[in-house]
């Protein structure tokens, strides 16, 4: 009886821990990405703030930016570079969501609404945030607002162009969010 009783316990966990995994939020974020010609374009990265502007994760940069190209082009996705705090993180925490420059194309990249330790956040109001640099100083930011706990929802993002060269403006774009539980 007391293995019954044992075994009825960490069935009930398991099956617990199955009905978390399973109500975890996800956000997908897709966009359009065009390679641009010359040299100090085709950085991005796509990362997640609190509504309080606290960053949260980064889930995507290019290598080339956070692995030590910032130092040669300091103008390379420099919103990213500051919210993240990327000169403070180790080499670590940088391999987990670098990548090399992706070939052209769609592109998708997921959130699973944790942060940047694997823990879950709470259900609230967040930010995302995809930035790139075309051409040097030009670049765009695009932001989103999610609800996580909310409803499922479909949103573009809003964008704010940087610099004078509208040429690169169609490397990224246009970017879509959707959530869903």
């Amino acid at each position: 009886m007391k293995y019954s009783i044992s075994l009825l316990a960490v069935l009930w966990v398991m099956v617990q821990a199955g009905a978390v995994a399973q109500s975890r939020e996800l956000v997908e974020v897709s966009f359009a990405y065009t390679r641009q010609p010359g040299s100090g374009s085709n950085q991005f990265a796509l990362w997640i703030e609190d509504a309080q502007g606290r960053y949260i994760k980064t889930l995507y940069a290019t290598r080339f930016t956070a692995q030590g190209g910032l130092e040669r082009r300091p103008q390379s996705i420099p919103q990213w570079v500051k919210q993240s705090g990327l000169k403070g993180m180790s080499r670590s925490q940088i391999d987990s969501f670098t990548g090399a420059t992706p070939q052209a194309g769609s592109l998708s990249y997921r959130w699973d609404g944790t942060d940047q330790g694997g823990a879950a956040v709470p259900s609230g109001e967040y930010h995302l945030y995809v930035e790139a640099t075309f051409r040097n100083e030009n670049r765009v930011v695009y932001q989103a607002v999610v609800q996580l706990g909310g409803n499922p929802q479909e949103t573009q993002a809003e964008a704010q162009y940087f610099g004078k060269d509208t040429a690169g403006r169609t490397m990224i774009g246009p970017v879509t969010v959707r959530y869903q539980r």
